[in-house]
């Protein structure tokens, strides 16, 4: 039940975060929202630092440092592109392929055992988000390009947060390291890694003027909810549930996004509501 009340905290926290960051990509270049969300992240959590075994667990430390590159840094990153091109929504549909694509690692990675409901379920879930995003809700208009670099981007973003996970679910499952430890380690390697890469965005938004009091406002929240709260919630899903079902949970965000999705120029048609309950359906039958 851990798993599962953290699954869906960590949906609701990204897909608020998501808005807001969607929203935040007119004033800012997606990777600036990237560096920013993550740096004040892990300036957040730095006390649990102090409670981390640097060197004796230097060989896990290592791995979750690959998984915070991988998966923050340059997963988010694609990630909040595609926000930007395609909208919340439609991003986060693309997480329709991570239930399979989860389960399928799992299984030939780690030996994750799962009953046929399982793979029933996570099809189901697949299936039902694909054909969401596939109903034409948007009123905004897009060139073909366009649509295509922001497909790609949200495709790059779902395996970079796959194999992430399955890093950090093989660290979480087989060392001392609690989920707060793991989520400060990925977020201070991912901050490390932007730094290094982007030297002159950290300059840009130190000085940039055009950011408002109420634009800070929106960052710090949507970092609070959808960076702090929302990786902490998904390391312990990745603790206590196999990579396949947790990220069958992870991959209900569409559902939420439905919710703000008016704000964003969408209309919702019966359809989109019927596949939206199918996957609520496949959710249930690889749970029970």
């Amino acid at each position: 039940m851990i798993g599962f009340f953290s699954a869906i905290s960590a949906v609701l926290f990204w897909t608020f975060a998501c808005s807001i960051w969607r929203r935040e990509s007119k004033n800012l270049l997606p990777r600036q929202i990237n560096i920013y969300k993550n740096v004040l992240a892990s300036i957040l959590f730095l006390p649990i630092g102090l409670t981390i075994s640097w060197v004796s667990d230097l060989s896990s430390i290592f791995i979750l440092m690959i998984s915070g590159i991988i998966g923050i840094a340059i997963g988010d990153n694609l990630y909040i592109n595609s926000l930007k091109i395609i909208g919340t929504r439609k991003t986060l549909s693309f997480e329709a392929l991570t239930p399979i694509i989860a389960t399928s690692v799992g299984k030939l990675s780690v030996n994750e055992i799962y009953p046929q409901k399982v793979w029933l379920g996570s099809f189901i879930v697949s299936i039902s988000l694909l054909m969401i995003v596939r109903q034409n809700t948007s009123q905004e208009e897009h060139s073909r390009e366009i649509k295509v670099l922001g497909t790609l981007c949200a495709l790059g973003s779902v395996f970079c947060a796959v194999f992430a996970a399955l890093l950090s679910r093989i660290i979480l499952t087989s060392s001392t390291l609690t989920p707060l430890q793991t989520t400060e380690i990925r977020l201070l390697s991912a901050s490390i890694f932007l730094f290094l890469i982007f030297k002159k965005d950290f300059c840009d938004l130190i000085s940039n003027k055009a950011i408002t009091k109420q634009n800070h406002s929106n960052l710090i929240l949507s970092t609070l909810l959808g960076t702090n709260f929302g990786i902490l919630s998904q390391q312990i899903v990745f603790k206590f549930l196999p990579i396949g079902i947790g990220w069958t949970l992870l991959s209900l965000s569409p559902i939420f996004a439905l919710f703000i999705s008016k704000g964003e120029g969408e209309k919702i048609n019966k359809l989109t509501i019927i596949y939206s309950l199918l996957s609520f359906i496949g959710v249930g039958i690889t749970l029970i």
